[in-house]
This record gives C-alpha cells, sequence and structure tokens, in this order.
C-alpha cells in the first residue's frame, strides 16, 4: 500500500477535537487495528529523543560562561558517581559530593543566604536549555532584595539530595537545585527545581520544595522565576520549607498571565 493510500484509509478518532487542547497522543486515528504509521514514527521519535535526553553528557563549560555572565562565581564539582552508568544505577552515589570536592568547597564557605546548583539530572538537556532563562529572571529579584549569593555550583551527576551536603559546606541558610527531570514521550527537556531551607544531612523529600516541568511549552522560566522567588523568599522569612511551605499567594496566574511571562 502507498502513503497515499494508507493515508486515506485512517479512521479519524471521534475525539479529534480535543487534540487541540493538549500535547497527549490522543484521538489518533486507526489503520485498521493499528495506530497510523505517522503516530507510530512520532512515538518512536519521542522515545529516542528522551534516550538521548537520558545519556547525554553534562557540559558545564558553555554554561559556566552563561552563568558568570549573570554575575555570579563558579564551582565546578562531581558527585561519587564516577560516569553516567553508575549515576543511573547507583542514585545514592549521586547524592554525596567525591572527596576532591568535599574539600574544596568549604574553602568558599560564608554566612550566605542562598547557593544555588544546577546539574544535568536525567536531562542535561534540560539544564542546557533552561538554566540560563531560569537564572536571568530570578537573581535581579533576589539581588533586588539584598540576597547574599554563594559561588554557583555546577555539580557533575549530581542528585537532588547533594543539595544539603553542598548547602551544608558553604553555610548557606537555603539550597536550590536546577537539574533536568526524567524526560517524558513529549518533554525531553523539562527542568526541576528544589529548594531547601537549612540544608544539611538527614533531610528527605518532605523538607523540600518543588517546581517542576521548567519549559516554554510547560511552566514558562519566567513564571518559574517568580515562584521560586516567592518560595525562597517565605523560606528565608519563616524558616521553613517542604510540606510546611505551601504556595499562598492569592491567585494563581491566569492565561494572559501565563502568556505574557512566557513571550518575556
Amino acid at each position: 500500500m502507498t502513503y497515499a493510500k494508507q493515508q486515506k484509509s485512517v479512521l479519524p478518532d471521534p475525539w479529534i477535537q480535543l487534540r487541540q487542547y493538549t500535547s497527549a497522543r490522543i484521538a489518533l486515528g486507526r489503520s485498521g487495528g493499528s495506530a497510523p504509521t505517522n503516530a507510530c514514527l512520532d512515538f518512536k521519535l519521542a522515545h529516542a529523543r528522551a534516550r538521548d535526553a537520558v545519556n547525554e553528557s553534562f557540559q558545564t563549560n558553555q554554561l559556566a560562561l552563561e552563568i558568570e555572565a549573570l554575575g555570579m562565581d563558579i564551582v565546578t564539582v562531581s558527585s561519587q558517581a564516577a560516569d553516567q552508568t553508575n549515576y543511573l544505577k547507583r542514585p545514592d552515589l549521586g547524592r554525596r559530593l567525591d572527596k576532591d570536592s568535599e574539600t574544596l568547597l568549604p574553602q568558599y564557605a560564608s554566612d550566605d543566604d542562598l547557593v544555588i546548583l544546577v546539574s544535568g539530572g536525567l536531562s542535561a538537556l534540560a539544564a542546557h536549555r533552561q538554566t540560563k532563562a531560569v537564572l536571568e529572571r530570578l537573581l535581579p529579584k533576589l539581588r533586588s532584595d539584598s540576597w547574599k549569593l554563594a559561588p554557583a555550583v555546577l555539580a557533575h551527576f549530581g542528585r537532588v539530595a547533594l543539595q544539603d551536603q553542598v548547602g551544608k559546606l558553604l553555610n548557606a541558610k537555603l539550597a536550590l537545585i536546577l537539574l533536568g527531570e526524567r524526560p517524558g514521550l513529549g518533554s525531553p527537556d523539562s527542568l526541576g527545581a528544589y529548594l531547601v531551607f537549612k540544608p544539611q544531612s538527614g533531610n528527605t523529600d518532605a523538607n523540600r520544595n518543588c517546581v517542576s516541568n521548567i519549559r516554554p511549552e510547560g511552566l514558562p522560566p519566567a513564571a518559574a522565576a517568580e515562584t521560586l522567588y516567592y518560595l525562597l523568599s517565605q523560606a528565608k522569612a519563616r524558616e521553613i520549607s517542604g510540606i510546611e511551605l505551601k504556595d499562598e499567594r492569592e491567585y494563581a496566574l491566569g492565561h494572559d498571565e501565563q502568556k505574557h511571562l512566557k513571550s518575556e
């Protein structure tokens, strides 16, 4: 069967009008008892992009230049995960610094309000694409409130909990880590942000606040920066984070506000 004939044989789905409201794979139609060829190929492409995102190396050189251009000093560290294979198989190794990094960081310790970490996580692509867009909106807000910022820490093979050890060694009141989230079949470049008050050993996910799906097609970087600024400010003032700290702003961003922030 030729491609043109196959296209004619595709039966439309009755939900097809709903496709305009979501990027989810709904109302794909069918060709005989199977999904159409285009839908199958699109699925395989999305799966390949997700796998590529997981396996992409975290490149710190360009990211360091971008963050330095925003007025921050940079410190590069590594976790105990020696390579990507160990990182994926041993999540515990990504939560602790290697010996060299553990020795290095105390040299930068000060009485700072916040340390910002960046790591590739499970999608270095997300860290490469979204970090600058978030920080160039977040940093001016923090500086306008006279926040004392530690050097930005770029971490190879870092997991979320690495922020506890880093924050403790730098004597920072709060730690914020930006890292790539596990890719979905349509979102290979989604960034996650986790913040914690009083970073220290023993913190759990209940002690952290998470802002997820940061990307232009999800939560736009400008809106993410607004949310992070609010949460960080509340955490600093009230000395709490995690389940004790909620987003209590008077209203959630409406469609017009989201559209405006996305266009920034």
